[in-house]
């Protein structure tokens, strides 16, 4: 009998492409993903340790679901309960203690198991709603946040539950860099790539069921380092390799350190005509003081000359990039030189964050810390500069034709959205049809988060939308 499962994803987008994979996971236990909670037999809750309170809206969330919970025991139909990704994996005891409703609590390492897992919680839940008379829903769950020694992706379903037109695809996991604000190595582990192999035979399952444009995903992507033939790939290879995948129109990556973009990757923005030339290169400051702080093993100077090196092979690239304001120790002098490094180099859009204490980092410890007046102030004043770069380069697309990639139909009747080369979220009049392929798109206007635009009606028979360098097209609109 099939069941209900609705997983409710925090954070990044290697978060998004587990929640696909963990549901990929359960259908041989009857669970299909649903989009709302209402009524299900089960929810999931992947979680994000990136952001400031991650840990407190969890349980926020969790205390809600709660009621939902006993509500349902009260009635005889249980709901399960899970907790899963980076705040699993650091606070699992703590939920466990806070939270012993919670049937079931692992960590991103070990969501292969996961329908063993489930069958096990399910059946504790089981037993504690028989011993309860129905109104049972604590005691004792189920608790997996090992690092395993075996590579969860050799045992995860080879077919993908959901597929579309842009996809996201695991390439490489974990971080040896130990930047002093952030827990991605104490909850993803250490830096694990996949073989090469294994990325091409999924990325062609995707294509194939499709899919025309990837985006390769890593805590530190551009370390990529997996096993090829009896040697190595880095990431530039394995784009190459990509590419020559018929049907595979697009490919993007994220997110990268600068000390791992070496020539080979700047060779493939300048080959590979499929990777296309949009970058998220985060860098946190522009002051060398507190980039050591941070222990980010590069100064201003050396993200300065990737970004030059990387314009040289393609110039028209669109650059995004992370920053951390009020990093303990951050002076005033510090701030201003990450101004003028936003200001130097210009980004078409960027993320900016006050920091936040993470438990267990080193940062966390220090007696150094930025007044939180301060550390606003500085955030406000960031990002007044960004928002100003982002509009000034959307508003430079105007009257330029792009290549758009459909993704979906918008709130208003007609509108069709999706994303063009450079990350822009492109909106614009079409028909339905067209969700999925690639349409060229005559860019009318410049906003603030996204392009408006025409569709452009070829000289091919007055078909709007048709591109002759899509054979797609042709198949989608007749």
């Amino acid at each position: 009998m099939s069941k209900k499962l609705f997983i409710k994803t925090y954070g990044c987008q290697m978060n998004v492409y587990d929640s696909e994979r963990m549901t990929d996971s359960l259908v041989s236990l009857g669970y299909d993903p649903v989009a709302t909670p209402e009524d299900v037999d089960m929810v999931i809750l992947n979680t994000c340790h990136i952001r400031e309170k991650a840990t407190e809206k969890v349980f926020s969330e969790l205390g809600r679901i709660r009621l939902e919970k006993e509500a349902r025991a009260a009635e005889g139909r249980p709901l399960l309960i899970a907790v899963a990704g980076c705040v699993a994996q650091a606070e699992g005891e703590e939920i466990v203690r806070r939270a012993p409703f919670v049937d079931l609590v692992f960590g991103p390492q070990t969501y292969h198991r996961l329908p063993e897992l489930v069958r096990e919680a399910e059946r504790k839940a089981g037993e504690r709603q028989a011993a309860s008379g129905g109104r049972g829903t604590r005691g004792a769950g189920v608790v997996d946040t090992d690092f395993p020694v075996e590579s969860k992706f050799d045992f995860l379903p080879e077919e993908r539950h959901a597929s579309s037109a842009a996809a996201f695809l695991s390439i490489q996991e974990g971080c040896d860099k130990f930047c002093s604000f952030c827990v991605v190595p104490y909850t993803r582990g250490a830096e694990f790539s996949r073989p090469a192999e294994q990325v091409l035979a999924e990325a062609r399952r995707l294509v194939a069921s499709g899919t025309s444009e990837l985006t390769l995903l890593g805590q530190n992507v551009n370390a990529y380092h997996g096993e090829a033939g009896g040697g190595e790939w880095g990431l530039g290879r394995l784009i190459r390799a990509l590419a020559e995948i018929d049907g595979l129109e697009r490919i993007r990556y994220t997110t990268s350190h600068p000390n791992d973009v070496d020539e080979e990757l700047i060779a493939a923005h300048r080959d590979v005509p499929q990777l296309m030339p949009y970058l998220h290169l985060p860098v946190q400051s522009g002051s060398d003081r507190i980039l050591r702080a941070m222990n980010r093993k590069h100064d201003a100077a050396a993200y300065r000359r990737v970004v030059e090196r990387l314009r040289e092979a393609r110039p028209d690239l669109a650059l995004s990039s992370d920053f951390i304001v009020g990093h303990p120790g951050e002076s005033d002098a510090d701030f201003a030189e990450t101004l003028k490094l936003v200001t130097d180099i210009g980004y078409a859009q960027a993320y900016s964050f006050k920091y936040s204490p993470r438990p267990g980092t080193p940062a966390a410890g220090t007696d150094m810390q930025v007044d939180e007046a301060v550390k606003s102030d500085r955030l406000e004043t960031l990002q007044q500069l960004l928002n100003a770069q982002q509009l000034a380069y959307n508003a430079a697309s105007a009257g330029t034709v792009q290549p758009v990639l459909v993704e979906r139909t918008g709130h208003k009747d007609g509108q069709l959205i999706g994303r063009g080369p450079y990350m822009q979220s492109v909106h614009f009049t079409g028909s339905e049809r067209l969700v999925g392929t690639i349409v060229d798109v005559r860019i009318d206007a410049g906003h603030a988060n996204s392009l408006s635009g025409t569709v452009v009606t070829s000289e091919w028979g007055g078909v709007p939308g048709f591109s002759p360098r899509n054979p797609d097209h042709e198949r989608a609109i007749a």
